[in-house]
Parts: C-alpha cells; sequence; structure tokens
C-alpha cells in the first residue's frame, strides 16, 4: 500500500509545475521512509525526475558521499557532480575522488576551483588566512565557487543527515535554501553514521582512508584533524575557533 501511495504521488507531482525557490510551498512532495533505505532513494528519484539536469550534487567525498554517489548512479549514472577544489585538501581526499570517477565513468564530476590559488590568496590577503579568517577563507575558497556552480541550476542535493549536529537537526528532503536562492534536497536525513557504513561495507564502496585514521568529517588539511573516540564527529573542524560550519549550509 505504501509503495502504490508512493507511485501515485509521484505521478501527481509530475503533472504540477516544477517546485523553484520562487514558487516554494506549493505542492511540496512527502516521501514515505519505512524502507530499508529510509526513503533516500525515491526522493533522488522525484528530484531526477524533477530536475533532470538542473540538479547539481555538491559532493565533498566524504562516508556520506560515497552512500550517496552510489545512489545516484542507480538513478541517473550521468549526473552532474561537483566538488569544491580549495587546493587545500588532503592527498587522501583526491585519491578517492580517483577511484570514484574509475567505478562511475559516467558520473559528470567537476572540481571547481576558487578564483585565486592558495598562493595568490596569500599574496593579496596575507598567509594562512584559515588561521587568522577562517570564514573568509571558507567564503573565497568554498562559498563563492559554489554560488558559480549553481548559478544555472535550479537544484542541489547535499549528504546532510540530521545527526550530524545541532544545526542540521531540522533538515527536510526538500529545504528553501535562502543561501543560494535554490532548493536544496538531502536525500540522507534520516541516516545515522552506523547507517552510512553498514552501507558502504554491504556494497564494499571506495571511501576516504582518513576515516580509518580518526577522521569521521574531512574537510580541508589546515582546518582538519582526527578526533578522539567519544568526540562528536565535527570535533576536529576549525579547533580552536567558534566555528563549526564552512558557511554552505548556514542560512543568511
Amino acid at each position: 500500500m505504501e509503495e502504490l501511495f508512493y507511485f501515485i504521488l509521484l505521478e501527481v507531482v509530475r503533472l504540477g509545475a516544477q517546485l523553484t525557490y520562487e514558487n516554494w510551498g506549493k505542492d511540496l512532495p512527502v516521501f514515505p521512509i519505512g524502507d530499508p533505505l529510509k526513503g533516500s532513494l525515491r526522493v533522488l528519484e522525484w528530484a531526477y525526475s524533477e530536475y533532470e539536469d538542473d540538479l547539481v550534487y555538491a559532493c565533498s567525498f566524504g562516508a556520506e558521499g560515497m552512500v550517496l554517489i552510489d545512489l545516484i548512479s542507480k538513478v541517473k549514472p550521468d549526473a552532474q557532480v561537483v566538488f569544491l577544489d580549495t587546493g587545500l585538501h588532503f592527498k587522501e581526499t583526491y585519491d578517492v575522488i580517483n577511484q570514484v570517477k574509475k567505478r562511475y565513468p559516467e558520473l559528470r564530476i567537476e572540481m571547481a576551483k576558487p578564483d585565486l590559488s592558495v598562493a595568490e590568496q596569500a599574496e593579496q590577503y596575507g598567509e594562512a588566512l584559515w588561521e587568522r579568517q577562517p570564514n573568509q577563507c571558507c567564503n573565497l575558497r568554498k562559498i563563492i565557487p559554489l554560488e558559480r556552480a549553481l548559478a544555472s541550476a535550479t537544484a542541489w542535493l547535499s549528504g546532510l543527515r540530521r545527526d550530524q549536529s545541532p544545526s542540521r537537526q531540522f533538515t527536510q528532503f526538500v529545504n528553501k535554501d535562502d543561501r543560494f536562492s535554490s532548493i536544496k534536497v538531502c536525500p540522507l536525513i534520516h541516516w545515522t553514521w552506523d547507517d552510512v557504513w553498514a552501507y558502504i561495507r554491504r556494497e564494499n564502496l571506495p571511501y576516504n582512508a582518513l576515516h580509518d585514521q580518526g577522521y569521521p568529517s574531512i574537510g580541508c588539511d589546515k582546518c582538519t584533524l582526527a578526533v578522539k573516540e567519544g568526540q562528536d564527529h565535527r570535533a576536529g573542524r576549525w579547533v580552536g575557533s567558534q566555528k563549526t560550519e564552512c558557511g554552505l549550509h548556514v542560512q543568511p
């Protein structure tokens, strides 16, 4: 009965106007979550039916990213994926991107770079901007490049999960994103960290080797440390500052 309800709902949504930032609140989709994938595949099926090539996945290639890429490959093998290549990532992150390219050759992965190289940024703003003004560094190397990548897209995908942090606990499957004037689709909101790793192991997915070295959350190498057992998964990000988010998921 739940399956029948879902497919009827999907057809109803298809007949309506496309959900955009401008008409937010009209005919919002509802997804059942009683299946083993907690609604994630259904959300992706709706999202690619709704937006097709106007949907971009902004992927950091962390553990959640591996799950989402594999699920996306079942719905749209040639999906557009953007990686914010800050020039400050760990070698292991680039290694896993290369593994993903080999496993999913149809994916269109864009390495979105900032306007300034790391050396040019140091010349213009001073050395180690990430230590003195981390918000400015993230703005230059992440937020502005994503703004550019999403400029021609109607919606984007994110691997946010509700249990990642207090600021993410109210995330919905489909969200109005005022930061990028877009629709943000988050298929994994009901997944736990254990769910993520159970799927990775079951499907034998590639993943960042740093996850085995105490790095549950992986960003730029200048602003990410390993965490101790029992610490919050994001405790290794921007250690010594009040910063907890890079800004991509913070609403203005």
